[in-house]
């Protein structure tokens, strides 16, 4: 339950974060986002591995440090997390908020943008928060934090950037339980979904020889 609880929360204020910094003038949105990543990571990391992205514990899985069944109860707290912050932020700012993408960009782009950002991510956390190769650094949260952040300044403009199942589902659920529309979710479910299996298999041919 420990672990749950914590996935709960850290991905509650990664969402939250994300939804009250939606309008934020002057570039700083990425910043913040990025950087409550980086404190949710430090918060719960040697409890739950600090996932808060179902797309990480898809890769988790398929490298074998976690069963189908734990992931499955991950990702009911992510989701979870993900729509209690969506509503909150609602509350709090009077107006929903979800990832869409630019108004120029295509299908192809987005999910081509969110399957490389996911990718990037979901490597990251493996190679620096999940092998014994790495194991006691202090970067790890930094590593983490700065790849989102790097995304978001990157790609939020184009495919929205959630490089997260957790927050592309829990904001447009929300979102349309207001009116809105949810015809973009796919994106935000299939690019990350995928980026996470690659990274899973990348990172075990960067490792294949080695005990991982």
């Amino acid at each position: 339950m420990q672990k749950l609880v914590t996935e709960f929360v850290g991905t509650f204020f990664l969402v939250l974060t994300i939804g009250l910094t939606a309008g934020l003038d002057g570039g700083f949105a990425p910043l913040a986002v990025g950087s409550a990543l980086l404190a949710m990571v430090y918060m719960g990391a040697h409890i739950s591995g600090a996932h808060y992205n179902p797309a990480v514990s898809l890769a988790v899985v398929i490298r074998g440090s976690m069963s189908a069944g734990e992931m499955a109860r991950y990702w009911a707290a992510q989701v979870l997390g993900a729509i209690v912050a969506a509503l909150v932020a609602v509350w709090a700012t009077r107006h929903t908020f979800s990832p869409a993408p630019g108004p120029d960009a295509g299908v192809a782009l987005v999910l081509t943008l969110e399957f490389l950002f996911t990718f990037a991510l979901a490597l990251v956390i493996l190679n620096v928060a999940a092998s014994p190769h790495t194991e006691g650094n202090s970067y790890y949260g930094l590593a983490i934090g700065f790849t989102v952040m790097a995304g978001t300044y990157a790609a939020g403009g184009i495919s929205g950037a959630a490089f997260n199942p957790a927050v592309g589902l829990g904001p447009i659920l929300v979102d349309a339980v207001h009116g809105g529309s949810a015809d973009a979710l796919w994106l935000y479910l299939v690019g990350p979904f995928l980026g996470g299996v690659a990274a899973a298999y990348v990172f075990g041919f960067q490792h294949s020889g080695a005990s991982v």
